[in-house]
């Protein structure tokens, strides 16, 4: 909103000139959503307290967290809150990049907030159905690869490909009904690899800080023409008029700091949880940035601590029926790959405390951006 403020106003005084620049907005969005989350963060929590949204602790769980039981859960309201307002307030709103990735964020956030609610109301663990949880999930990745399909947001590409890392200019082509499922695909497994992350203090949070900042780069370079050929990636410039990829730089920049805002509060000990509120509409906004950068496989490596997250569940689950269905469930209880999953479970179960888990894993998500981020070079 800004932008169209007072941009124009550059040629009266050349001090506005400053909101042509992605890297001032980027900046200034960060800033503005760690503040948004610092003033608005207290009262929610407050309002969460008093009509008693509190956590439901699994009694599976490790004994550790059942002291977390009655927390105040649903806090993604924050991170929303102030990713969406630093973004409206710093991108271009006629930037089509800007408004799928605000669609994404608000999308699955309201499937999370649907299932943090059904479980403070029933009381229990589950909250929304497996399925119907998909169900919205799968929903938005097909209408998202079905618009992708028809209205593309980089001209210059074909619509059902994506960039190869590593390697100069090299694309990956879709058959498009592939492509389709391929983008529901990344949407559905970001998002829900984010929210098994979300299972210590500050875990989720700190990791979405660093991915989201990573992904500020990707956009930047990816949206200015001298960076991308200077690096060897597709430029990717939009729809004529409304800016390029770049702008997505403002709303990862948003995201970092509305993360970095919310972890304020969310550190060990926790005053509040993200929920699936927050952790659905992360998820669901990182898949959707990489996706329209063209930049999936980049999301596996920075974001390298979710997949390991979601893999250790589909690795203990599955080994789990197959020992089950092969011989009997006590062998498949005593055969476990994992002491427990997810994966940050498995290291408290070895006697890891809980802010020593946390903090080894923001080490090895760093080091899984700068890999990512180093792929730029090594074309």
């Amino acid at each position: 909103m800004l932008y169209h403020l007072l941009a124009p106003l550059a040629r009266q005084h050349i001090l506005f000139n400053l909101f042509n620049y992605i890297t001032f907005r980027g900046a200034a969005a960060a800033v503005t959503a760690l503040v948004v989350a610092f003033v608005f963060g207290p009262g929610i929590i407050r309002l969460l307290r008093e009509h008693n949204v509190g956590q439901v602790i699994r009694a599976e769980g490790p004994s550790s967290h059942h002291g977390k039981r009655g927390t105040p859960t649903m806090g993604g309201l924050i991170i929303i809150l102030a990713t969406v307002v630093a973004t409206l307030l710093w991108a271009r709103l006629d930037s089509r990049f800007v408004v799928v990735a605000v669609a994404a964020t608000l999308w699955m956030g309201a499937i999370g907030f649907l299932d943090d609610y059904l479980k403070i109301v029933r009381g229990k663990s589950q909250g929304l159905v497996a399925r119907w949880k998909l169900v919205g999930q799968i929903s938005f990745g097909l209408a998202l690869g079905l618009v992708l399909l028809l209205w593309p947001l980089a001209p210059n590409l074909p619509p059902a490909s994506t960039q190869v890392p590593l390697f100069k200019y090299q694309l990956l082509l879709f058959w498009p009904w592939v492509y389709v499922l391929f983008v529901t695909f990344v949407v559905t497994g970001s998002s829900n690899a984010v929210n098994l992350t979300d299972g210590l203090d500050g875990l989720a949070t700190g990791l979405t800080a660093i991915a989201a900042g990573a992904f500020a780069i990707f956009a930047y370079v990816f949206g200015r023409f001298d960076w991308a050929r200077y690096v060897g990636v597709y430029f990717l410039p939009g729809a004529p008029g409304t800016g390029t990829s770049g702008e997505l730089t403002v709303f990862c920049a948003a995201l970092a700091g509305a993360a970095l805002g919310f972890l304020w509060f969310n550190a060990h000990p926790a005053q509040v949880f993200m929920g699936d509120t927050g952790a659905l509409a992360i998820g669901g906004a990182l898949g959707t940035v990489a996706i329209m950068l063209k930049a999936e496989f980049l999301l596996l490596i920075a974001g390298g601590v979710f997949a390991a997250e979601a893999a250790s569940v589909m690795l203990q689950t599955s080994v789990y029926r197959w020992h089950k269905r092969r011989r009997g469930k006590e062998y498949a209880d005593a055969h476990r790959v994992f002491r427990m999953s997810p994966l940050h479970h498995h290291f408290e179960k070895l006697g890891w405390a809980e802010p020593q888990v946390v903090m080894r894993f923001y080490i090895l998500g760093v080091l899984c951006a700068a890999i990512a981020l180093a792929t730029l070079k090594v074309r």
